[in-house]
């Protein structure tokens, strides 16, 4: 009778060891995070945060986008943008690039860092300017452009990339997005500039 009891608690236990989710392989690893798109300036303040810890008076003077096989840049947004920052207090500029992916085109996702480099304020093509001037996001300066060549093209050729280079026109004193439908300006099919600040459709580029 003692052995039949033995028996009976040894098989309940079985059961209830039996009746536990198993989890698979599959379940405990964990799953990689979503491709993000974003817009320069969501890209823009995430790079700053790390720029002001480099320097206190980091003010931005270049943001561009990259093309990746993930996006194209058509509707204003990227995974992958770079900035230059500089510091006129020290001298010094420095490059910070921001990842929402994870590939092999791909710097490291988040923010990193580039080295340092000195800084002129009479270099016209590290010209600094306030974010605040950056009232018109990258995707309305896609919809402009779209209007102004941009649309057709795309008809002709969807899987054209089309990248945003922002800087500060010394000219014409003002804040300009350059919307480019190619992989580099050099061999652009359309350039499109945009007012940065106003939101109005500036010139087609040459």
């Amino acid at each position: 009778m003692k052995k039949l009891g033995t028996s009976v608690l040894a098989l309940v236990m079985l059961a209830g060891c039996s009746s536990e989710p198993t989890k698979s392989a599959q379940e405990e690893k964990p799953q990689p995070k979503p491709p993000e798109f974003v817009t320069g300036r969501t890209a823009f303040q995430r790079m700053l945060a790390n720029a002001r810890l480099w320097a206190r008076d980091a003010q931005p003077y270049r943001l561009q986008s990259q093309a990746s096989k993930d996006s194209k840049g058509h509707d204003g947004k990227s995974a992958i943008w770079r900035a230059g920052f500089a510091s006129p207090s020290r001298g010094a500029s420095k490059p910070f690039g921001w990842s929402g992916i994870e590939a092999a085109d791909a710097p490291a996702r988040g923010v990193s860092p580039g080295n340092e480099d000195t800084y002129s304020s009479g270099n016209a093509s590290t010209q600094i300017f306030d974010l605040n001037f950056l009232k018109t996001d990258s995707d309305k300066a896609f919809e402009i452009a779209q209007k102004h060549g941009g649309e057709k093209l795309l008809a002709k050729n969807p899987d054209l990339n089309v990248i945003y280079f922002l800087d500060w026109n010394r000219g014409e004193n003002e804040l300009v997005w350059h919307v480019i439908y190619g992989d580099d300006r050099d061999s652009a099919k359309l350039k499109v500039a945009v007012n940065a600040s106003t939101g109005e459709f500036d010139r087609v580029e040459k």
